[in-house]
């Protein structure tokens, strides 16, 4: 699957915790053996709400790359890179502006959702409003066709295929996109031309979507027509013009299931969290004092693990042999609390060992985090830069 390219980021908020480590870090590592994956530091992101803080941005980049790369992000199979290293995503985002309308922006919603949360903040800016065509830009630039995302997020995947598919239709369409159109099906050779042409007409004439999808395929498999001339048929299939900006389909991940040391969702606007560089003592200290069953006021009372935020914490780092001897120990009081968490401190401390190695090592190199900024950066703007090359062209910017 490394033909298909998947993108994601993540603003720098510096040091990373264990809810970013179980809720996107590890789908990450898994996804850059089977794609083609670009992961990006979002600096500029961070703006759009907190323009008017003091953050030492440099800090947090370097302190959030080094966190993915002690936790198994691989500058050799993925590309890692800074979103402000690649100036062509600003250039891509304000064309796209001059198509996008008003309206699409207003209606995404995270844009009310966070006006909400974040009252005490001024986001009656340009940014705010425009940070999702921002975040396409980001994802179109790349041609990527793979989003990983929780389903909060779908919504801006669509959205960024929305905006695609405008460009495509208002940019995409030559003069003599149907004659250049139909000279490329017939390089295809005989019996292909007549494959595609059945497929295209049973998706313009029925809507059939898998004649789509299996022409698409068939498109994929050519070898005698240029890169141009598919991204052109693809467009004469779907009825469109030539398909300059891919349209992104969003690959939901598993929702996070790492509960914070109050129950909640782990987070640093909580403080409920526990960093990666949690030393083990403060790890102890912190699952220590978390809450429990409030009907257990004396060792004798029994408890249910329902009601009590180590049990979540049990869930995701005990053996089944381990979770009943919890739900005995509680529900009949067999055990103390204290007693109960040990497992659950064991278990942390032991998955943030080799984690919390791997930062020492690559603390004691600020060099090589460095170079792998500006190699992953440089990667990612080959590409950027291919994207906008295309774009400037389908507008008529090559003057």
């Amino acid at each position: 699957m490394k033909d298909h390219r998947v993108l994601s980021g993540m603003r720098p908020t510096g040091q990373l915790h264990l809810g970013h480590y179980h809720g996107v870090l590890k789908n990450w590592i898994q996804l850059q053996n089977e794609y083609d994956s670009y992961y990006f530091v979002a600096d500029w992101h961070a703006f759009t709400t907190h323009y008017s803080d003091r953050i030492n941005l440099e800090e947090n980049v370097s302190d959030m790359v080094v966190d993915w790369l002690a936790t198994g992000l691989n500058p050799n199979t993925s590309t890692i890179f800074v979103q402000s290293k690649v100036p062509e995503h600003a250039e891509l985002h304000l064309l796209l502006s001059m198509t996008t309308p008003l309206s699409w922006l207003e209606r995404v919603p995270s844009y009310k959702d966070q006006q909400e949360k974040l009252k005490t903040k001024d986001l009656s800016t340009y940014g705010f409003l425009g940070y999702p065509l921002l975040q396409s830009a980001d994802i179109l630039i790349y041609k990527a066709g793979l989003v990983p995302v929780g389903e909060d997020q779908v919504a801006h995947v669509e959205f960024t295929r929305e905006v695609a598919r405008r460009f495509n239709f208002i940019y995409g369409r030559e003069a003599d996109f149907e004659e250049k159109a139909e000279a490329a099906v017939t390089k295809m050779g005989k019996k292909q031309s007549k494959l595609y042409r059945a497929l295209r007409k049973s998706y313009q004439e029925t809507g059939d979507d898998e004649s789509l999808v299996k022409a698409k395929a068939l498109l994929g498999e050519q070898q005698n027509i240029t890169l141009g001339d598919r991204e052109r048929l693809l467009g004469y299939a779907e009825g469109l013009g030539k398909i300059i900006l891919t349209e992104p389909e969003a690959l939901l991940t598993k929702a996070s299931k790492m509960p914070g040391l109050d129950g909640q969702k782990m987070s640093k606007s909580y403080n409920n969290m526990i960093s990666l560089r949690q030393e083990p003592e403060s790890v102890k200290q912190k699952i220590n004092r978390m809450p429990t069953d409030p009907a257990r006021v004396k060792l004798t009372d029994p408890g249910d693990p329902k009601k009590c935020p180590v049990s979540q914490l049990h869930q995701i780092y005990s053996s089944e042999e381990t979770l009943k001897w919890v739900n005995e120990g509680c529900t009949k009081a067999k055990i103390g609390c204290i007693e109960c968490k040990m497992p659950v401190i064991e278990a942390i401390n032991a998955e943030l060992e080799p984690i919390q190695e791997n930062i020492a090592k690559y603390q004691s190199n600020p060099n090589l985090i460095q170079e792998i900024i500006f190699e992953g950066s440089e990667s990612a703007r080959a590409v950027a830069r291919s994207t906008m090359e295309e774009v400037r062209d389908a507008m008529g910017i090559t003057y």
